[in-house]
């Protein structure tokens, strides 16, 4: 059977606009896929749906999708979608009132049963823990009141779907591989345990997932990549056994590359083992191939059963939050922030906490102002919005012109405010798979109940040790790490992880000798007392890192100005480490 070919057109909930419109007009594929859900994505839309129960999906994705629905009927194209959010039924629904009123038969269905919130008591009194994945505390230790719960479901209802006649699947929170893991098994057929086959679709999921990443965006090597100013959406063609080409539209911009797939590889993983609700992937056996220009082979991935469990991304209110940043200017930066710290944090209300955070160093010998300037960062949090409201922090800062330090100023352009913000905490709890209600909900009003496939224990990440010292050749010079290497970073709840490799094969043994955990807490202060976790993956030349507790307990309540971690491998990269010389030179060349 021919490989499908399964392209996106989003990454994430703001992406690209257009996309849609660039895929319809570009190369022939079989099915369309948007990803709209970053973790904290789904309690934004709870709050919407709390306000209105017709609401909780992502609404822009209906005006998006609607110029297209009768070419999308008339080519027979799949879409598939998580954009149903908090509420994939009323979505569906819109969609199918959409189509009825412009005359275009299309069969639309929705896959249900990630929405958990009303059940959390009942899991309780079952004796469901929904233990913190990364502490292993039981949800009930946490004391807030949870405003979404949603489990990450697998590709089996939306095979199901697709299996039945549906043209168009919309999804709530499934595992973000899942949007190509279901059109795949459904496309070839697979059974419950092909799980080579699967691993090699999850894999190739987790590549095109996030959109003009695989295609040179938010790369380390994007000076390299050519036609950056509007980067293209990539295509996977998945093969009958699981493996795949990732390409991207002819004509639109950007590259696919080795390296460009290898970045989207290494990111947002906890180790070589990737557990999914379908199968627990072997990244460590995948291997890459430029097989051409802007196609890379993905081959090698080796699966076994998933884990009993999924994961649960739990979300409740824990207080209040604002921010203002405000402007220092050289000389005498360090005595200039240390007053001002001083001076905002003077009698503050009670149950208010300050953090500020310097940014950036002013130049010795500044060329322009602005090169003589570092920003001051002030976040202010609380667990009620009336400390807030008495700290007034924008007239708290506004008040300090004239009395203060000299160079002292804000973006007049922006202004100050004392609006704050809920503050949103994330629990990562797990549930077992049979716990999950999964179905899939069709046109004509049946239902799909979509058991659990088998499962296993779950498998420990492998132990790698860490390597044995060796004497540097006696030519070396001290250069930024990003010199001879990429990296990516991203976000995992409260951990980020940092995959750093070369895309230089001579380079390799340098660099895995190089980057041992306690180099790296050298070149990370920030992660000096943290617990991290330490892999290598050979056939990608990587070297990979879980820096556990580095974002607090979730990107959406830590107060760290990169909430999410997705500076860390850049940050890594800049710094100055002891590099042989022959390296440097074959980059030179």
């Amino acid at each position: 059977m021919t490989a499908v070919r399964i392209a996106n057109f989003s990454g994430y909930l703001g992406d690209r606009y257009t996309a849609i419109d660039e895929a319809m007009s570009g190369d022939p594929v079989d099915v369309l896929i948007g990803d709209y859900l970053a973790e904290i994505t789904l309690a934004a839309l709870a709050t919407g749906y709390r306000r209105d129960p017709d609401r909780g999906y992502v609404e822009y994705f209906v005006d998006q999708i609607r110029p297209h629905l009768a070419a999308i009927a008339q080519r027979g194209v799949k879409v598939v979608t998580n954009a149903g959010g908090f509420h994939p039924a009323a979505l569906a629904e819109k969609l199918r009132k959409v189509a009825a009123d412009e005359g275009i038969a299309l069969r639309i269905a929705h896959v249900e049963g990630d929405n958990v919130l009303s059940r959390l008591g009942e899991y309780a009194q079952a004796g469901h823990r929904l233990e913190n994945l990364d502490t292993g505390a039981p949800l009930a230790s946490w004391g807030h009141e949870p405003l979404a719960a949603n489990a990450y479901l697998g590709g089996w209802g939306i095979a199901a779907a697709l299996a039945e006649g549906a043209d168009i699947v919309v999804c709530g929170r499934v595992a973000d591989a899942s949007l190509v893991t279901g059109p795949a098994a459904w496309w070839h057929g697979w059974a419950a345990d092909d799980w080579d086959a699967l691993a090699g679709a999850v894999t190739a999921g987790h590549v095109i997932e996030c959109g003009a990443q695989a295609v040179g965006g938010n790369f380390a090597g994007f000076t390299r990549i050519p036609d950056m100013l509007v980067p293209g959406f990539p295509i996977a063609e998945v093969a009958a056994d699981g493996s795949s080409v990732i390409t991207k539209h002819a004509g639109h911009g950007g590259a696919v590359t080795v390296d460009t797939v290898t970045a989207q590889l290494v990111y947002e993983i906890q180790g070589p083992r990737y557990l999914n609700p379908d199968v627990t992937v072997h990244l460590d056996t995948v291997r890459l191939a430029q097989a051409g220009p802007d196609r890379v082979e993905v081959t090698g991935a080796t699966g076994s059963p998933p884990p009993p469990t999924t994961k649960v991304a739990v979300f409740a209110a824990i207080g209040h939050t604002l921010v203002n940043t405000v402007y220092i200017t050289a000389p005498d930066v360090d005595a200039k922030v240390a007053l001002l710290r001083a001076q905002i944090t003077r009698d503050l209300p009670e149950g208010v906490e300050l953090d500020i955070t310097r940014l950036g160093t002013a130049a010795e010998d500044p060329e322009t102002q602005w090169d003589a300037t570092v920003a001051l960062r002030v976040m202010a949090v609380a667990a009620a919005p009336e400390p807030l409201a008495k700290l007034n922090l924008a007239a708290r800062l506004g008040s300090l012109y004239l009395q203060s330090i000299p160079g002292f100023y804000h973006d007049g352009g922006a202004g100050l405010t004392s609006r704050g913000k809920p503050r949103i905490d994330y629990w990562p709890a797990l549930l077992p798979m049979s716990e999950v209600p999964h179905r899939v909900v069709l046109d004509d009003g049946r239902t799909l109940p979509i058991g659990p496939p088998p499962t296993a224990p779950v498998q420990p990440q492998p132990v790698h040790p860490e390597p044995a010292g060796q004497p540097l050749p006696e030519r070396v010079r001290t250069a930024p790490l990003g010199a001879v290497a990429y990296a990516r970073s991203g976000d995992k709840g409260g951990n980020s992880n940092v995959g750093v490799w070369v895309p230089d094969e001579r380079a390799w043994p340098w660099l895995r000798q190089a980057l041992s955990t306690a180099e790296l807490r050298k070149l990370l202060p920030e992660a000096e007392d943290l617990d991290i976790v330490r892999h290598e993956f050979p056939h990608l030349r990587a070297v990979h890192f879980v820096l556990r507790g580095l974002l607090g307990t979730g990107g959406s309540a830590n107060l760290r100005v990169d909430q999410v971690g997705k500076a860390v491998g850049e940050y890594l990269r800049a710094k100055h480490v002891l590099i042989p010389e022959e390296l440097l030179d074959h980059v030179a060349d």
